[in-house]
């Protein structure tokens, strides 16, 4: 164990990494930055937008909305972690990357997936009060309640990720510095060490299936009784009103889990069958895809947030045509 500590001790990390992009797929980094370069700017546009309506308008100073506008945020914050990077890479080549802006990227991804975990848990919780118990909606989730909520969100994102972190960045590398993926993947830049990497891959791990697990289960019991709820309506149109609010949040999670889930699992467990460049591109559009789609299915689905977009569009585009004339 001395001889273990001296050698973390004295051995110098490298200055910079090299990301390889998506080994095997270099013939089409050119047509995956432009698709990478559209979905980040609808991402960025679409949250953005979705952060403005509900900042401005005082009637949507519900829970729900939030909770939902804290999730734009962190859509922002985990696709602007790696896909300029990306961009970079599949289009100029530039793969360098330091080794202190490796290890904040990589804290910065793998603590925004946390937090978006357990906003969608808190956005399920804010549905089931609405839908089961609407009496007591306004007492429960008051504004003290959400903002401890999404303290403990945070705190919880934070308290996996410092540990991880620390972990990775103080294995001793003296071999290779070239990731074979498109940004600082833990697993990736652990296998670079020149020191057993188990630890740091457990903790990763087993820690992210009790985050990831528990907040499934309870999401799962959640939409149950909300479904219970709703079907025990004698209204058609109050238990459509309420499958719709609820089908976008669905549809969210389902975006956010599956490939999630999948590019965890098929990074431990897959790593021999599934090719490398299908799970460095299936980690890729994990990060990518939620933060692109999640404002178009709110923005479609929900109709108050519909409405304000379209008044303020409508707004700007008559505004820009007063000036224009």
């Amino acid at each position: 164990m001395m001889l273990r500590l001296h050698y973390n001790h004295t051995m110098e990390s490298p200055a910079n990494f090299f990301l390889m992009g998506i080994p095997g797929l270099q013939s089409s980094h050119l047509w995956l930055a432009i698709l990478l370069s559209a979905m980040y700017t609808i991402a960025l546009l679409g949250n953005i937008l979705i952060m403005m309506v509900i900042w401005r308008d005082s009637t949507l100073q519900e829970p729900m909305y939030w909770f939902l506008c804290v999730l734009a945020a962190m859509d922002i914050v985990m696709a602007s972690s790696v896909v300029p990077k990306m961009v970079s890479i599949f289009c100029s080549g530039d793969s360098s990357i330091s080794f202190d802006a490796c290890f904040t990227q990589m804290y910065f991804v793998h603590a925004a997936t946390a937090v978006e975990t357990g906003l969608l848990l808190a956005m399920a919780f804010d549905r089931y009060i609405a839908i089961c118990k609407p009496l007591h909606y306004k007492s429960i989730l008051t504004p003290q309640v959400m903002l401890g909520v999404t303290m403990v969100i945070t705190i919880r994102a934070i308290t996996f990720m410092t540990p991880l972190s620390w972990m990775v960045s103080h294995l001793p590398f003296c071999g290779s510095n070239v990731i074979y993926h498109s940004y600082c993947e833990h697993i990736a830049v652990a296998k670079l060490a020149c020191a057993d990497p188990m630890p740091s891959s457990l903790f990763s791990l087993i820690g992210s299936s009790i985050i990831v697990g528990s907040d499934v289960v309870f999401i799962a019991t959640s939409y149950n009784l909300i479904l219970r709820a709703v079907f025990g309506l004698s209204s058609k149109n109050a238990q459509l009103k309420a499958l719709s609010t609820c089908g976008s949040h669905m549809a969210v999670m389902a975006l956010y889990y599956l490939p999630g889930m999948a590019s965890i699992y098929v990074a431990w467990l897959g790593k021999d069958t599934v090719p490398l460049h299908t799970q460095v591109l299936l980690a890729d559009l994990y990060l990518v895809i939620p933060p692109t789609l999640n404002p178009i299915i709110y923005g479609l689905r929900t109709k108050q947030i519909r409405e304000r977009i379209c008044g303020l569009l409508t707004r700007c585009l008559f505004d820009h045509s007063i000036l224009g004339s």
